[in-house]
């Protein structure tokens, strides 16, 4: 079973279905409820969906959501040795690379599923969008 690091732009995708994005990150969140692949967030990706939830919606109902992600899904691990590595690392957005380093440093982590692939370019993970996931890996949902 695949495990996957769903970067917030596509947890972002799903909950706001923002179009066109939002059939592909839904398929990944449906995959995950599935148990076809194991999906990973982190503290980050879980305070930024807050963040921007809050704006368009009550605490409670914004909570509720959180929970229910974290119902088929598991938090990857923050730490000062994730955050020294991502400031030592050249890449250009700190959240990112904090994203990254959490991945890597789990270490079953198969592919960070995000559609900013450029800021990944120094990404030793496998960095792919949710379409070119699904697509290429014949994933069926």
């Amino acid at each position: 079973m695949d495990r996957v690091l769903i970067d917030t732009d596509v947890i972002l995708d799903f909950f706001f279905d923002r179009q066109p994005f939002s059939e592909y990150a839904t398929k990944i969140i449906s995959l995950c409820e599935s148990n076809k692949i194991k999906g990973f967030v982190t503290p980050v990706i879980c305070s930024n969906a807050y963040y921007l939830l809050r704006q368009t919606a009550k605490h409670n109902k914004v909570i509720d959501k959180l929970k229910q992600l974290l119902l088929i899904t598991d938090v990857l691990i923050m730490d000062k040795e994730v955050v020294m590595n991502a400031l030592n690392s050249g890449f250009n957005d700190f959240e990112d690379a904090l994203q990254n380093f959490s991945a890597r440093k789990h270490g079953n982590i198969s592919v960070i599923l995000t559609r900013n692939l450029k800021d990944y370019k120094k990404s030793e993970s496998g960095v792919l969008t949710p379409e070119t996931y699904i697509k290429t890996l014949n994933v069926s949902c």
